[in-house]
């Protein structure tokens, strides 16, 4: 499975500069051993230790490996071998991760589909990727699977086996260098869904850094709580079987309230969490003691220096991440431990490329890249063993992403990804200073809208903020929605952030809101914010 690769124009000496000053990240490469031989020998080892846990329901290594072997056996009979796409329609559930172990143990790649996505947006992606077979796990009421659809190449549906079904002999398999894992889709501006390719070296490379940084191992038990559909589900699924530690698996509606979830951390003995920020403001809210967890992930979107100051003072005995990455970078590719001269800092630092990861800080001018000079911000280009293989089935896109890596030749991918964010390397560390996207020119005064909405962000009547771009007349204007911290007036709260800020940077429109809309994954939902101001309704 391969896609073509664009070519980066630089200009003279960028080749240099840009390797003097890029940022490698250190430590030995992840083994290249197989999620399904790891797991298998865990079984072996220690067969009645709980491998999953979800609800009342913990199932063994003995029995988890069973179902792989179950599972692998039904897709067999579909026909899947290895590099085929298998689709799996899944929620989160312990046989959702038997799927994804059984799909990687034939050596074929893994598409999940979230349940909740529009039954269009499902239709069109089967069409367009053409599986070998869809898996329905738990989803045999969902409406494409009661329209039996059926994609050209498809073989059919097929459900998880029945206990006793039977089981088909599985012996752990060699990786292939390069081998297509599983797709990931993300939103693309085209309107269409585009399929992130990552490969084996990808995931088990970012999966490695994890389980080091964050020190896990057999007396952990790691969260699983994004939806099926987002990278990050990939290391919570299969971390904590890697190193034979426990997965719980959270459901939504645990999620969606502090208390609940704080409960729900405190029964299961969570010590490995991940979330978006506003999870974790939730479940600082909840004021519930946690001794067992000693891990928070902060992951999507910016984590706010008050939070991580709440979060250092509320929960004293956990550490602190905040990490930073893209699908098309196989997930996270920089770790930072917070400390508490972070929250004093305007911002927090994404840290330093986790290993076999290299970081360029690039400036575009006029279509032509040079090296960002020290303490200058720039670009952010990923290369090394994380960068994935490009987009299922869309070259153009793939080629104005994904660039052959002129820089290093001994690259294991000979690729780079161009995330399109802004950073800063200081002092060998990375500050994300947002998305390249989010730059707007007001009054001919080119503003980031990410400071913007950090310095407001940090007034003592802010609590969170969003900014937005919107046209009056013609003329770029800047839009603030925010949820008070204290009952001060909107106007004091405008003319504060007027001293704060230069004017070219102050919001036009002010919203006071009770929440601030999300997506499903919890991030900030600008989209729906800037919709406001197009509709004319404030």
């Amino acid at each position: 499975m391969t896609t073509p690769l664009g070519r980066l124009a630089v200009q003279p000496g960028t080749h240099r500069l840009a390797v003097e000053r890029a940022l490698r990240g250190t430590g030995p490469a992840a083994p290249m051993t197989g999620v399904w031989a790891r797991i298998s020998r865990h079984a072996e080892d220690h067969p009645n230790r709980v491998a999953v846990r979800h609800a009342t329901l913990d199932i063994t290594y003995a029995g988890f490996a069973r179902r792989v072997r179950q599972m692998a056996a039904a897709l067999s009979a579909q026909g899947c071998t290895a590099g085929d796409l298998v689709a799996v329609l899944m929620a989160r559930s312990a046989d959702a991760i038997v799927a994804f172990v059984a799909v990687e143990a034939l050596g074929a790649v893994h598409v999940p589909i979230d349940p909740a996505w529009p039954t269009a947006r499902v239709d069109e992606l089967l069409q367009r990727i053409q599986p070998r077979c869809v898996v329905s796990v738990g989803q045999d009421d969902h409406p494409v699977r009661q329209s039996g659809l059926r994609a050209p190449g498809t073989s059919g549906w097929t459900g998880m086996p029945a206990p006793g079904a039977p089981e088909m002999p599985l012996p752990p398999r060699s990786a292939v260098p390069g081998e297509a894992r599983y797709i990931i889709h993300t939103s693309g501006s085209t309107g269409r869904p585009k399929g992130a390719i990552v490969t084996q070296e990808g995931m088990t490379n970012h999966i490695a850094a994890f389980i080091s940084n964050f020190e896990i191992d057999e007396r952990d038990v790691v969260a699983w709580s994004a939806p099926p559909g987002f990278v990050i589900s990939v290391w919570q699924m299969l971390a904590g079987l890697l190193v034979g530690g426990t997965v719980a698996v959270i459901d939504d509606a645990t999620l969606g309230f502090g208390r609940l979830l704080a409960a729900h951390l405190h029964r299961e003995g969570v010590t490995v969490l991940e979330a978006v920020p506003t999870i974790i403001g939730w479940l600082v809210a909840a004021r519930r003691e946690l001794p067992a967890l000693r891990c928070l992930v902060s992951t999507g979107e910016k984590l706010e220096p008050a939070l991580a100051a709440s979060v250092c003072s509320a929960l004293p005995h956990t550490r602190l991440f905040n990490v930073y990455g893209a699908s098309e970078t196989s997930d996270d590719v920089t770790i930072h431990c917070v400390q508490p001269a972070d929250t004093e800092s305007p911002r927090i630092p994404i840290g330093r490329p986790i290993p076999e990861v290299t970081l360029y800080l690039l400036v575009d001018e006029g279509g032509r890249w040079r090296a960002a000079e020290h303490g200058e911000a720039g670009q952010l280009w990923v290369g090394g063993r994380s960068v994935g293989i490009g987009y299922f089935g869309e070259p153009a896109l793939t080629q104005a992403a994904f660039f052959v890596d002129e820089f290093d030749p001994d690259s294991p991918t000979g690729r780079l990804y161009h995330t399109g964010d802004i950073a800063r390397f200081i002092g060998g560390t990375v500050h994300c200073l947002g998305r390249a996207d989010r730059q707007i020119k007001v009054a001919g005064v080119r503003v980031e809208l990410d400071e913007v909405e950090a310095t407001i962000g940090r007034l003592p009547a802010v609590a969170r903020c969003a900014v937005v771009p919107y046209a009056d007349n013609g003329v770029t204007r800047i839009a603030v929605h925010y949820v008070p911290a204290t009952a001060e007036p909107v106007e004091a709260v405008a003319a504060q952030a007027r001293l704060a800020l230069p004017t070219a940077m102050v919001p036009r429109r002010w919203n006071c809101v009770e929440e601030l809309p999300c997506n499903t994954n919890g991030k900030t939902n600008y989209r729906e914010l800037a919709a406001i101001h197009t509709k004319g309704n404030l």
